[in-house]
């Protein structure tokens, strides 16, 4: 397994003058900057971590993005209110830190879809989250059903039009066309962020779309944990090695 250097200094990043282009960061959220959990709802997010990222927010004027699987009200469930750029339900619905929508705010999944993905969910153990804009079958209490909740989901996409994300134990019903990807690009055409250099710190396969178009802007990603294959130029080992780095 490869080993990936740190990233730079972050305090040496945010020096004026270091790079001709200032610093946008975007940030993912359950395994970057808390731990996973066995279910969505179990995690342990620290007490300083709203406080502190809304101080970093300030650091890099306003060029900090969170950038999320979950729906952005699950987001404020567990922080609180987010006076902070954010994408949620992986790049589906975005808005800015003054509150206001980028793009249009997708359409949840049918409620005839939504009975049939709950009926499934039940009858074969996965623990089901219902999102504003898609659903998702965990299953990290039994990774055995992987399979069968894979075969399931590429029928209902099928079906109904719809884009699958795969994660960490769990398989993402969203709207065609949605990613992480996609975010970061719709952010970087706006205020604050255009003309900066993105960064993406992610730890899940669908936080590459985020690190390929960093990359693709000038940037790049930064990997947290050991997954392989990734495009990141730089690894970091943990939430809490991302909460040092950046100084949270």
């Amino acid at each position: 397994m490869t080993q990936l250097p740190p990233p730079p200094d972050f305090a040496r990043l945010l020096e004026s003058g270091l790079d001709e282009r200032p610093l946008a960061l975007f940030l993912d959220f359950d395994g970057t900057l808390v731990d996973l959990a066995p279910t969505p709802d179990g995690i342990e997010v620290p007490e300083y971590l709203a406080r502190s990222l809304h101080e970093l927010g300030e650091r890099l004027n306003g060029r900090l993005a969170l950038v999320s699987g979950r729906a952005i009200v699950d987001l404020e469930k567990h922080l609180g209110p987010v006076k902070l750029a954010c994408a949620g339900s992986h790049g589906s619905d975005c808005r800015g830190a003054d509150g206001m929508n980028i793009g249009e705010i997708p359409d949840g999944l049918p409620p005839k879809l939504l009975a049939e993905v709950a009926e499934f969910a039940e009858q074969s153990g996965f623990a089901l989250e219902d999102k504003p804009h898609g659903a998702a079958l965990h299953f990290r209490s039994d990774p055995s059903l992987e399979d069968k909740g894979l075969a399931f989901a590429k029928r209902v996409a099928e079906e109904g039009d719809l884009d699958i994300k795969r994660g960490k134990c769990v398989i993402e019903l969203v709207g065609r066309g949605a990613n992480k990807g996609s975010a970061l690009r719709a952010f970087m055409e706006k205020e604050p962020f255009a003309g900066a250099r993105p960064v993406f710190v992610g730890d899940d396969i669908t936080d590459e779309d985020g690190m390929r178009a960093a990359t693709d802007l000038g940037g790049y990603g930064v990997i947290v944990g050991d997954r392989e294959p990734t495009c990141a130029k730089y690894g970091l080992a943990s939430p809490a090695a991302v909460h040092h780095w950046l100084g949270l």
